[in-house]
């Protein structure tokens, strides 16, 4: 008769050896890790860590502090409105000098001096009645991000309406000053931008 083939590990330490690891194991402190390839393959975004995220700022750094500070208000609503972020700085810097609180004597109100409907610009009449009935509030842009947004808009919408930046900052500045604000805007841009 023949014998059958034992299950018995023949040497006491290799027998002593199996078993301590299938104990280990079985106690959950011995872990099977996957071969170096299958855990290249398992998880490739764990060898090179992904890139740092840019700045959000897009203003050139050699603006003044006053504009800095509205540096992401800035380069998010320029971006929203298709804006050179340095422009939109260079029209607040020329109108607020980033005082979001400023109010100009015709009655501009904010860091992007928008004229708003109420207060000393309601008194303003145009041909088909009061010239800024359609525009926000005072207090609507006193909050330096509506301020910015409303203004970038504006500015992006007579851009698109008029061709081309000088005649969109003659017609967003002052009246009666002829293409001089527009030339003193773009001289700041200019003179900021990198």
């Amino acid at each position: 008769m023949k014998h059958a083939p034992s299950l018995v590990i023949p040497g006491t330490i290799l027998g002593s050896i199996v078993l301590a690891l299938l104990g280990w194991f079985l106690a959950g402190q011995f872990q099977l890790s996957p071969s170096p390839e299958v855990a290249y393959a398992a998880a490739p975004s764990q060898e090179t860590p992904p890139p740092p995220e840019p700045s959000a700022c897009q203003v050139s750094p050699s603006y003044p502090n006053g504009i800095l500070q509205w540096c992401d208000v800035i380069s998010t609503q320029a971006a929203e409105a298709g804006l050179p972020p340095d422009l939109v700085a260079a029209v607040m810097l020329m109108e607020s000098g980033g005082d979001p609180e400023a109010y100009s004597a015709s009655g501009a109100v904010g860091l992007m001096q928008v004229m708003p409907r109420d207060g000393l610009a309601a008194s303003f009449e145009c041909v088909n009645g009061p010239c800024f009935a359609s525009r926000p509030t005072i207090d609507e842009l006193l909050e330096p991000g509506y301020n910015v947004e409303y203004g970038s808009q504006m500015l992006a919408g007579l851009i698109d309406r008029l061709g081309n930046p000088r005649e969109a900052l003659k017609a967003y500045g002052p009246m009666d000053v002829g293409y001089s604000y527009a030339d003193r805007v773009l001289a700041i841009f200019e003179s900021y931008s990198p």
